[in-house]
């Protein structure tokens, strides 16, 4: 069986020391790294919310040249398998994900353990699957729910740019935003209507949402995600980001229930959305088709298997894991539970919603 690839990284040992002993600072020390036989100097970083506490950090690496590539450890997630499964699932959906790949990691000839390395949302990304776009935002914290109100204050938001950050764009981009998320909260039904139809790509947006609300995503509908303005259209569209608390894990590794996320999601965009009949039929339709094709034990199954294929022999030697090997291996029998619990529970969910 195939080995796993190995990234191996090379940094002086007071850089190393200081990252590991400042998690929560943005600093970036040069680093080399051999990557599939070849060396490349760059940056490294820590990366990540609450996992920046833990031992086992996970890091963001910046290329010279511009390329970044994100290490997840995935301590939380005992499968190490739930964010390559939702991109997986997105991507086979029709939402552009990142693509992922599990990795071996050595620092300074140590080995690290087992790695989920993430594409990065940015010009790469984009010109890799040959979309067009004009601004790139990601949304960083809860207060990106489309609302004029802080979640944790209940106040007017200081600006309703808050919870997002300006990767890519002009010098409007950002008013262009505030003004989307004005006019979704304040324009009447009519004009909603057509607002909406205009500044945001309702099918595409509705396909994301449906793929958040199956995987259940908590945190996905007012964080972890990438909003842009696709070029051909000026329509925004969104792309998920962050999903290691899914099929049926919270973002801690604890047992959430298949019932934690309701049929409609949770932000201000989707409520407004959702008073129309005409979108409620469409995301009727898209969930209907989702339950007879990708969302099933038969088409997913065979995914897990084959990651697992890939991972089992590193996962069984990797002492750096919080979860043991045995959970480990219940995994896939756990995720597949949660797929034929959350089948029923949004099947009983769509007959009762008008």
């Amino acid at each position: 069986m195939a080995q796993l690839p190995t990234r191996k990284i090379d940094i002086d040992e007071d850089d190393l020391r200081d990252l590991k002993n400042n998690p929560w600072s943005k600093s970036f020390k040069p680093i080399t790294i051999a990557i599939d036989g070849k060396d490349y100097s760059g940056t490294c970083g820590i990366r990540g919310g609450h996992t920046r506490n833990y031992n086992k950090k996970s890091f963001e690496i910046r290329l010279d040249g511009g390329k970044t590539l994100h290490w997840n450890a995935e301590f939380d997630d005992p499968s190490m398998i739930r964010n390559a499964l939702s991109f997986q699932f997105f991507n086979g959906i029709g939402v552009p994900s990142p693509d992922t790949q599990h990795i071996s990691v050595e620092i300074n000839g140590y080995p690290q353990g087992v790695y989920l390395e993430i594409e990065a949302v940015d010009k790469r990304f984009f010109k890799k699957r040959g979309i067009g776009y004009n601004s790139l935002i990601y949304a960083v914290n809860d207060n990106a729910d489309f609302s004029l109100v802080d979640q944790s204050t209940s106040i007017k938001k200081n600006s309703l740019f808050d919870g997002y950050e300006l990767v890519t764009g002009q010098t409007n981009t950002k008013y262009r935003l505030v003004r989307f998320i004005r006019n979704i909260n304040t324009l009447r039904a009519k004009q909603l209507n057509v607002y909406a139809a205009k500044r945001l790509d309702i099918n595409q947006y509705l396909l994301w949402l449906a793929g958040a609300v199956l995987t259940g995503n908590y945190d996905g509908f007012d964080q972890n995600y990438a909003l842009y303005e696709h070029k051909k259209t000026s329509k925004y569209r969104i792309i998920p980001w962050d999903y290691e608390g899914t099929w049926g894990r919270n973002c801690y590794g604890k047992p959430c229930g298949s019932d934690l996320v309701r049929l409609e999601g949770y932000n201000k965009l989707t409520s407004k959305l959702f008073t129309y009949s005409s979108c409620r039929l469409r995301y009727r339709r898209i969930m209907q088709n989702l339950l007879k094709t990708a969302f099933t034990v038969e088409r997913i199954d065979p995914i897990i298997s084959q990651l697992y294929k890939e991972i089992t022999p590193a996962i069984r030697d990797d002492f750096t894991r919080k979860s043991s090997y045995d959970t480990f291996l219940d995994e896939p029998s756990f995720i597949l539970d949660y797929i034929r619990e959350r089948r029923g529970l949004i099947k009983e969910a769509l007959k009762a919603w008008k």
